[in-house]
């Protein structure tokens, strides 16, 4: 299989799989709200939960799809935003 068959495979893996744990994650925030925890730290919560969700969507396909750059580049944005919640929840 060529790479843009497997680039192609990889989105539309996410495609089906990202929204389902956006909607998750999205309750789980809007609970937190609901809750009147303070704001930056229900978004911070948000985004760790978020992040570590995507890196185990990412995990879950490492062995077919880690010689990708397009699964590198999103492995690396996923860890960014989770880092970028535990941030958030420490400040």
């Amino acid at each position: 299989m060529s790479n843009m068959d497997e680039n192609k495979i990889l989105l539309h893996y996410y495609m089906f799989t990202i929204p389902h744990i956006t909607v998750f994650a999205g309750a789980v925030l809007g609970i937190l709200l609901i809750l009147h925890v303070d704001v930056k730290k229900a978004l911070g919560i948000f985004a760790t939960f978020y992040g570590v969700l995507l890196i185990i969507i990412a995990a879950l396909v490492r062995n077919q799809f880690s010689k990708l750059a397009l699964y590198r580049i999103s492995l690396l944005f996923f860890i960014v935003f989770t880092l970028l919640g535990v941030l958030l929840v420490i400040m």
